[in-house]
């Protein structure tokens, strides 16, 4: 038989004990509930204590149960997917022991949210065709290989290196300038990893609840004015997982 663990999903500031229904990891149609130690409680749902796959479906319910939470508390301290307790006395130690901690995390998101800004370019014929424009030795050396046939293999992938580090370039001038007027309505920002030659900025940003609609309104200034050229995908209030995503390894249990 294997042995059950409880599944951590946040940390809220709560003493009463509450039940949120069959909606945690796994697909068990396991409850999530709260265990607390005097004014802290976690979210957790049994689990077995040797793993939860991160598949599509888990990493869904993770974030489902945080955002349920956040409907209801002003402040919410996700945990890193996957983090499992081996019971309910462990989940109260923890909260007893890094109590300091919690209170002045909670304290430092309260109110506040997560709001997710893709930036992508529509036609990336187009955005070439600029690159060359902006960067005549790159025209200069396409015209070069055209003259050869395009048989100089190695002046191609050099080319298509140079190529490369100056949309690079580009993105991040485009995305600093977009940055530059969103981040008057936010606390913080964080910039992330782009994927794709189309997507030319991925970035969070920390916002109080009582300024969305300010941002909003800076969100459909830019889309308007993106047109044909670029497109936002814009998506909130989500979980402040680029801003706290609490980290409890396997040691912290054993102190």
């Amino acid at each position: 038989m294997r042995q059950e663990g409880k599944y951590i999903y946040c940390v809220v500031e709560t003493e009463q004990e509450r039940n949120y229904g069959p909606i945690g990891v796994g697909a068990r149609g396991d409850e999530v509930l709260t265990i607390g130690y005097d004014d802290l409680s976690m979210a957790v749902s049994n689990c077995p204590v040797a793993t939860c796959p991160a598949n599509r479906e888990n990493l869904i319910a993770h974030q489902r149960v945080i955002e349920q939470m956040m409907g209801e508390f002003d402040s919410v301290l996700p945990v890193r997917f996957g983090t499992i307790a081996s019971g309910a006395d462990e989940v109260r130690n923890l909260l007893d022991r890094r109590r300091r901690e919690f209170k002045r995390r909670l304290a430092d998101m309260d109110h506040k949210v997560e709001l997710g800004v893709k930036g992508f370019w529509r036609n990336m014929d187009a955005v070439y065709e600029e690159l060359l424009c902006e960067n005549p030795s790159l025209r200069q050396r396409r015209e070069a290989l055209a003259r050869t046939g395009n048989r100089d293999l190695r002046g191609r992938i050099e080319l298509g290196r140079r190529v490369k580090k100056a949309l690079e370039e580009k993105k991040q001038s485009l995305a600093a300038k977009i940055v530059e007027r969103l981040r008057r309505s936010a606390y913080e920002f964080v910039m992330n990893k782009t994927l794709g030659d189309e997507m030319f900025m991925n970035a969070a940003f920390l916002v109080g609840r009582g300024r969305e609609k300010e941002f909003d309104n800076l969100m459909d200034d830019l889309s308007e004015e993106g047109g044909q050229r670029m497109r936002f995908l814009y998506s909130g209030p989500l979980p402040v997982f680029n801003f706290v995503n609490l980290v409890i390894y396997p040691e912290e249990w054993e102190k």
